[in-house]
């Protein structure tokens, strides 16, 4: 694959080909996402969802004990997680997304110290459903800047973002 149309990303890479975005793991970060999430996203969501019913198990106990700091540690991470395992439902982590299944792909900028910029690609899978996959650019320590603008640049050139970005 040609390095003209690739971009680097969080974990690896991503290549925009004529018809389709490819996402590629590369090296250790690579490695644990795969480790991580696999090919899906499900192990991961249920692997939260033990978590989150044995704090609330936790937290429940600490009531019977009156240690009420406990009970809000337990029972606010627990509720995050329920939370995140809801809003991250409608994921993916597809690798291959074709440019006939993409219904838009929207740009994040990265948040100065706080978080990284990222494209997120809606598309349609085979049964119909509509998901989303997040495509994490490089972090500030990693030629984020640098690498952000190649990305933009390139899925401009896709012509994947209808919108005005600069």
């Amino acid at each position: 694959m040609s390095t003209k149309n690739s971009f680097k990303t969080k974990t690896g890479y991503c290549h925009v080909l004529q018809d389709k975005i490819v996402l590629y793991r590369k090296g250790f970060i690579g490695d644990l996402a795969k480790l991580k999430s696999g090919e899906g996203i499900y192990g991961l969501l249920a692997f939260r969802g033990v978590l989150a019913v044995f704090l609330f198990y936790m937290a429940f106990s600490k009531i019977n004990n009156n240690h009420w700091v406990l009970f809000g540690v337990y029972f606010g991470i627990a509720i995050f997680l329920v939370y995140n395992i809801i809003t991250s439902l409608n994921l993916s982590a597809a690798s291959v997304i074709d440019f006939s299944k993409i219904i838009a792909v929207e740009f994040k900028p990265a948040k100065k110290l706080l978080t990284r910029s990222y494209f997120i690609v809606n598309f349609k899978q085979n049964n119909g459903k509509t998901k989303s996959r997040l495509i994490m650019l490089p972090g500030s320590l990693n030629n984020g800047n640098v690498e952000t603008k190649k990305a933009l640049e390139i899925i401009k050139n896709a012509e994947l973002i209808k919108n005005n970005i600069t």
